[in-house]
């Protein structure tokens, strides 16, 4: 069933110059105008079935936020229309209505009621949003007394244990310690198991991928693509990529391949070159570099597929330069069949730099790890070449999912691994 609706949707606010402009356009009684309209969201049509939990990622200023208020119904649609069933609880602006003056247990009340609750009904429920809360005795001290962390963990309590049939979240799971956000998370996964249709809006590419049935990538106001999980965080992180080209290019418009160019200037007498990619998923990049090979070798140096927890392994890539680099790095992420990014590595984590790179150059990378005590089920790397550091690079070949393996167990293991622990009894 159909709980969320949205058919052309667009919202439009007036920007003007000066705030002397708007004045004179209302003196004209708006026969001359003094703005232009921005389109904050345009066109955008999608539906949400019962249950469903979607994720809406994009850029900042793609219009998520916006999209968000627009189902809640803080906001009014410029064109087009938004339907939703069912009590809407939003985790949007935390803690907004609120009034400073009253107690923690009074602002409960107040805002059990602009949810739609009866007095009972809130009441049945303020054991439950103390207790998540867990804010002490501040519970019945004046809101105006509390920390900004007690703050938003007693608004994200209310707004969390309202039964609601629709939660919307922008990027609220990062509030208060620890502690807390695995409490918040456990919370929404069981929302999620209760059926409750969920609207999440973060940057944090593995809780999509973990949470989301179908994603919204926007940009700009346009939806760009509608789909499961691991597509659209990968096309995201390629327009993010090539976001960061262009300002690095000091605002050209000049954006990312969609693939490196392959030319033969590489010496195959190399001993460790590795040739052929097994699998390309998605591939990105801006061409200055490729990734020419990666493969998976056992500890006896033979390429292999299947691995038993904890065994060593060893993990080649051949990238060839295109153009001289001076700061290129080379690494992998390893994911779970899920689409769960597991770990990652580069040369610049493993102190093990390349250093400057001519064109035409092809440097051989090898990682040698030791698996974790991974459950039983199916892994993919995937390579990458960048230009720049860690934290700040360009990327020139990103491939997913490149090279699958397996890790085979007879061992029962709950959760993604097990852990080596020594344990004493006393």
């Amino acid at each position: 069933m159909i709980c969320v609706r949205a058919e052309h949707l667009a919202k439009s606010y007036r920007i003007y110059p000066k705030p002397s402009a708007r004045l004179q356009e209302l003196l004209t009684f708006n026969r001359i105008s003094r703005h232009h309209d921005f389109w904050a969201l345009d066109d955008v049509s999608f539906e949400a079935e019962e249950g469903q939990t979607v994720g809406i990622i994009g850029v900042n200023g793609s219009g998520k936020s916006t999209l968000l208020q627009l189902i809640a119904g803080i906001l009014q649609p410029s064109r087009g229309s938004v339907t939703a069933r069912g009590r809407i609880s939003a985790l949007l602006e935390l803690g907004s209505g609120f009034n400073l003056e009253f107690t923690g247990r009074e602002n409960v009340f107040i805002n059990g009621a602009l949810l739609g609750l009866r007095p009972g009904e809130i009441e049945a429920r303020m054991s439950a949003i103390e207790q998540f809360a867990e804010i002490g005795e501040f519970f019945d001290q004046a809101v105006k007394t509390y920390s900004s962390g007690m703050f938003v963990r007693l608004a994200f309590a209310v707004a969390i244990n309202v039964d609601p049939d629709i939660l919307i979240v922008d990027e609220a799971l990062a509030v208060g310690d620890a502690i807390f956000q695995h409490r918040c998370m456990r919370k929404i996964l069981e929302l999620r198991k209760n059926g409750k249709t969920i609207f999440l809006v973060s940057h944090d590419n593995s809780a999509v991928k973990k949470l989301c049935d179908e994603v919204l990538l926007l940009d700009a106001g346009k939806l760009l693509g509608k789909g499961n999980a691991d597509s659209m965080v990968q096309k995201y992180l390629e327009l993010t990529y090539a976001r960061e080209k262009r300002y690095s290019n000091g605002g050209s418009s000049e954006t990312a391949a969609s693939g490196p160019e392959r030319r033969n200037f590489f010496d195959s007498s190399q001993e460790h070159l590795i040739m052929g990619i097994p699998n390309v998923d998605h591939r990105f990049g801006d061409g200055r570099a490729e990734v020419l090979g990666i493969e998976v070798f056992g500890e006896e140096g033979i390429p292999k597929r299947s691995f038993a927890p904890q065994e060593r392994i060893r993990v080649k890539i051949s990238t060839r330069f295109r153009e001289s680099l001076v700061q290129p790095i080379v690494g992998f992420i390893l994911r779970d069949r899920l689409g769960i990014d597991l770990m990652a590595t580069n040369t610049e984590y493993e102190e093990a730099p390349l250093g400057s790179v001519e064109t035409g150059e092809i440097r051989t990378v090898e990682f040698s790890l030791q698996l974790p005590f991974l459950r039983q089920g199916n892994y993919s790397l995937c390579p990458a070449v960048a230009d720049g550091t860690a934290s700040h690079h360009v990327m020139c070949d990103w491939i997913d999912n490149a090279v699958v393996f397996s890790v085979e167990s007879g061992e029962l293991i709950h959760g993604l691994m097990r852990l080596k622990i020594e344990t004493r009894v006393f």
